[in-house]
């Protein structure tokens, strides 16, 4: 798919104000987060998301729960989380922040690492249980980054019996999977659950300024995932954060790059107010940068994304926790 076709995809998903919010004054219009369709699966999901991991760092819980609040408040529905998320603080305190009326607010996903049925059984009602909720609205398998995790996922007694059957006794609405590593894993995923019939409502990976140019989802998956009308989850946006450390592009334009791609939404790190206010401010302002824009990040970047320095989750185990911790995959 060439930029043109990119931008064609990334229009088609934008949802239309509502007759109501365009009847509202200009003032309260800016306070709105534009929503997306999350692939075939008629939802409609903010188009930036509250990243789980960093959601739980925070010394005080106060502050974590204030944070989620906020978001929710401010407009972004889409929350993201995972089992293994600071030994699972992430999700208690998301589950604390969605009391009080604030689960019917959000779009809750999270994630599980187990690669055997029962492993993945058991995490899913850990999760359940500390996000404080019946059900979420996304469940995805975690980390796909070996060769071999699409193989197990789908063998007899694998994680995928686990999702599935999850989603048929009602405590998961859709199902999807994730990985940072490597675009050819992604695929080989996806082929895999073709292989056995099966179709994944929604698929996440990094998809950035640095990703274009180096061993590229956006280059190698992207396409496929918008031909076949599954939900796209772009994370990473400024690689958590080196992509920032390489001095080339601003927070803001690395926001506005991952936006401007076909995505349902970009899954960004909100650890404090000043991110908060960062991330609402570039979604309700957001526009798809034109072709010249793109071209101009895309130039800035080139020399320090060649070879994937700034990309540590794809070069290095640095992100690979079912690597530093391989008891969760069971």
């Amino acid at each position: 798919m060439n930029r043109r076709e990119f931008l064609d995809a990334t229009l088609a998903l934008m949802v239309a104000p509502s007759l109501a919010s365009a009847a509202t004054p200009s003032s309260a219009k800016t306070q709105t987060v534009p929503r997306r369709k999350l692939g075939r699966t008629g939802q409609e999901v903010s188009c930036i998301g509250l990243g789980g991991f960093h959601i739980g760092k925070q010394k005080d819980e106060a502050e974590s729960l204030r944070l989620i609040r906020g978001a929710l408040d401010g407009g972004i529905t889409f929350l993201d989380n995972c089992w293994d998320y600071n030994d699972g603080q992430s999700e208690v305190r998301m589950g604390k922040a969605l009391r009080d009326g604030y689960r019917a607010k959000a779009f809750l996903m999270t994630k599980i690492d187990g690669r055997d049925k029962q492993t993945a059984a058991k995490q899913i009602d850990e999760s359940l249980k500390r996000l404080q909720t019946d059900h979420v609205d996304l469940l995805q398998l975690h980390e796909v980054i070996r060769e071999d995790d699409p193989d197990r996922a789908f063998a007899k007694g694998g994680a995928m019996e686990a999702l599935v059957e999850a989603q048929k006794a009602g405590k998961a609405r859709f199902l999807g999977f994730t990985g940072h590593k490597s675009p050819a894993i992604h695929l080989k995923m996806l082929e895999t659950a073709k292989q056995h019939g099966f179709r994944f409502d929604t698929v996440q990976m990094p998809l950035n300024v640095m990703d274009a140019h180096y061993d590229s989802f956006e280059k190698q998956v992207l396409p496929v995932l918008v031909r076949e009308g599954i939900g796209v989850l772009g994370m990473k946006p400024m690689g958590d954060p080196f992509i920032l450390d390489s001095k080339t592009v601003s927070a803001p334009e690395c926001l506005r790059y991952s936006l401007s791609l076909p995505v349902s939404v970009v899954i960004t790190g909100i650890d404090s107010q000043e991110r908060l206010e960062q991330a609402l401010s570039v979604a309700r302002g957001f526009k798809p940068l034109s072709e010249s824009q793109v071209k101009g990040l895309l130039a800035k970047t080139e020399k320090a994304a060649k070879d994937g320095a700034f990309e540590k989750y794809k070069t290095s185990h640095h992100f690979d926790g079912t690597v530093q911790n391989p008891q969760w995959l069971g």
